[in-house]
């Protein structure tokens, strides 16, 4: 607030430092689950609700009726958070964020990998590649992802992240690492997925720096700060990319990009080409709108019988495979039944028989969402029956 009052001086209603700091003791921190007493008729509680760190939902209790009022909230959980959770309750009022409510999106996965082809793509053609985002949330999302990436394809072009912010989200997530979904909870220790090897922190000076970069900065409206600066440099240039991960007020230039406009009007009367290509990424599960609609899931199933060799036993050859699939996977969460068969995220691996004249295979099926999970699970099942 206070580079808001130094750079727009025009302005007389923005808010003061001292302001802030006075709103802020009239704040009562409380903690997830917590039922708070306010009086003798009205009670609150916070859950969890998987959107950003510290995001809660809340269930009010005012004498017989009751309400829920929360902002957005996310049902599946992603790279970084778990999925929201709230006791069943039935309230009288529920009062919501709903820029996304009739939206039914496409698969997530599909949606990542889009976005992972786009930005190799670009950053392979010598383009450089801005992605503006707010400092917490979505941002640590696409930073683990692209990590990821990179470091699969070890790729050397440069990744930033405006400076400090990478610094103080990690220090954020150790501080409530109980936040976090279970994979990262348990690798913590060992290893910060937030201590990033391949994103730098960012420097004005890299702006005009030639060859590929990809640089996430904020905010993510693209209405001030370092993400407009670089935009202005970066729009008229064919090869370059904007990819917009999150919604934009109207007014915006993040909003009049989006709209398609070629030139934008900025301040003092100047005037941006836009020419470099532009794209939208929604990380926001498909499913959980279809689910708040009343609408059928509707799921592709993907399926590979594996014949067992030779006079293998059945019963022996699955107890193996899940012994090495629990021992090399160990940061997943591997759900074992009495017969040996299991089940990671939606891949299942159990035996099948067609009938008592055929021989036994062992069955590995997926959702198509976890694609790349299953067939990394069947070259797994494979390789342990060569053996």
């Amino acid at each position: 607030m206070r580079k808001v009052a130094v750079e727009r001086k025009g302005e007389t209603n923005f808010f003061t430092s001292a302001m802030i700091k006075d709103c802020m003791k009239k704040v009562i921190a409380v903690n997830l689950h917590q039922v708070v007493q306010v009086d003798n008729e009205i009670e609150i509680k916070a859950y969890y609700a998987g959107h950003v760190l510290g995001a809660a939902m809340f269930h009010i209790k005012v004498g017989t009726q009751s309400l829920v009022y929360t902002g957005d909230y996310n049902m599946t959980p992603d790279r970084h958070l778990g999925a929201a959770w709230i006791d069943r309750c039935r309230p009288d009022l529920l009062i919501s964020e709903s820029t996304y409510a009739t939206t039914i999106r496409d698969s997530k996965r599909c949606r990542e990998r889009d976005f992972l082809k786009k930005v190799h793509e670009c950053v392979n053609n010598g383009g450089k590649v801005l992605i503006p985002v707010f400092a917490l949330g979505r941002a640590q999302e696409l930073c683990i992802l692209l990590e990821t990436y990179w470091e699969r394809m070890d790729l050397k072009v440069p990744i930033y992240f405006a400076a400090g912010l990478t610094e103080k989200a990690s220090s954020y997530y150790k501080m409530f690492i109980s936040w976090t979904n279970q994979k990262i909870k348990k690798t913590f220790v060992r290893r910060n997925m937030f201590e990033f090897k391949h994103i730098k922190p960012f420097d004005k000076s890299y702006i005009d720096n030639p060859g590929p970069m990809v640089v996430f900065a904020t905010p993510g409206m693209l209405h001030a700060g370092l993400s407009l600066t670089i935009f202005k440099k970066w729009a008229p240039f064919e090869q370059n990319m904007l990819i917009m991960p999150g919604y934009c007020v109207q007014g915006t230039v993040g909003a009049q990009v989006l709209g398609g406009a070629k030139k934008i009007e900025i301040e003092n009367r100047q005037t941006v080409e836009v020419k470099l290509s532009v794209e939208v990424l929604t990380l926001m599960d498909s499913q959980k709108a279809a689910d708040e609609l009343g609408l059928p899931k509707q799921e592709l199933i993907l399926s590979c019988p594996v014949p067992l060799p030779g006079d293998s036993q059945p019963e022996t050859a699955l107890a193996k495979i899940s012994n090495k699939v629990q021992k090399d996977l160990v940061n997943w969460e591997v759900v074992t039944r009495r017969d040996d068969s299991f089940c990671i995220q939606s891949v299942d691996v159990s035996l099948r028989q067609k009938d008592q004249s055929t021989k036994f295979k062992i069955l590995v099926k997926w959702l198509y969402e976890d694609d790349e999970l299953g067939n990394y699970i069947l070259r797994m099942v494979k390789s342990v029956l060569e053996e």
